[in-house]
């Protein structure tokens, strides 16, 4: 196994292409993590609604995946296409992952919606390397997504009884659909931000907030129910029309969602998870380029 630094590796054109998918998926979640100030999420400042969680442990937790989402992309570049024994690889690879991330941080969840949508999002990029369009990307891991995985164990995660008992859209949903809250809300947030002048870090925040305007977040519905859904969705639709986090009004109307969750106890992790993948997939291009096909 790499060491911890790999995700921090200054030379990543001379690594094989799964190694540099998986220090990009790992650098997604760190990137998401420490951007500040986030609305009831762990950042720099604070561990959110979160008291099981911290910065540091969430870093711990982003490392420990390297392996897996190597793995995945492995697997994807061995395999060469879209079918069950693919989906049913990356399946075994992300569970393994995930019992490796609750050793790491002692039987806290931290990431098991991120390993589910970067784990897809690094097996589609493996799988076809001169097409990392969000488009291609995103149509390529919803093929992979709405296959089944004869192999996954019956559980019962909050997010699937969330979805069930409000009639939301959750994670597995987000994914067979192609993740249009990335696709088409995320990513073209961040590029209009980008374009206004924001700066990265409030471009980031602005398409995590485009992201909590629409998306059924199940870990709020969990945690505050429709209540907690629709104040994270108006709140955050207040902040891009004040101007958006770069603005002194955004900042505010920021600052005011920010208390308002806190006050609910209503944590917007699953949005959190796909500004991870809207990260990731903003990177590739620029990251990898013509050098993508090098497996």
């Amino acid at each position: 196994m790499r060491g911890l630094n790999v995700a921090f590796d200054q030379t990543p054109r001379s690594l094989p292409l799964a190694e540099r998918l998986a220090d990009l998926a790992v650098d997604a979640l760190i990137d998401e993590a420490d951007l500040s100030p986030k609305p009831a999420l762990v950042d720099r400042r604070s561990s959110g609604a979160h008291k099981d969680l911290h910065l540091g442990l969430m870093h711990a937790s982003a490392l420990s995946l390297w392996p897996a989402f190597k793995a995945m992309a492995e697997a994807a570049i061995e395999i060469g296409e879209i079918n069950q024994p693919l989906r049913e690889a990356i399946g075994r690879i992300g569970r393994e992952g995930e019992a490796v991330m609750m050793r790491t941080t002692s039987g806290v969840n931290t990431h098991r919606g991120a390993i589910w949508a970067l784990g897809l999002l690094v097996s589609a990029a493996a799988l076809d390397p001169a097409d990392l369009s969000p488009a291609g990307l995103g149509l390529r891991a919803g093929c992979l997504a709405l296959i089944e995985d004869r192999h996954l164990p019956v559980t019962h995660s909050h997010g699937a009884e969330v979805a069930q008992k409000f009639g939301a859209m959750g994670a597995r949903e987000q994914a067979q659909m192609g993740f249009p809250a990335v696709t088409q809300t995320g990513l073209p947030q961040l590029e209009r931000s980008r374009a206004q002048g924001a700066g990265e870090q409030n471009a980031r925040l602005d398409a995590l907030l485009a992201i909590m305007t629409t998306l059924a977040d199940t870990c709020v519905l969990y945690r505050a129910g429709e209540q907690g859904l629709q104040a994270m969705q108006l709140g955050a639709q207040r902040v891009l029309d004040a101007g958006g986090s770069a603005s002194l009004s955004g900042r505010r109307a920021l600052h005011a969602l920010d208390q308002q969750l806190l006050s609910l106890n209503a944590s917007p992790g699953g949005a959190a998870d796909l500004l991870a993948a809207c990260l990731f997939i903003d990177c590739l291009e620029p990251a990898l380029g013509n050098d993508a096909r090098i497996v």
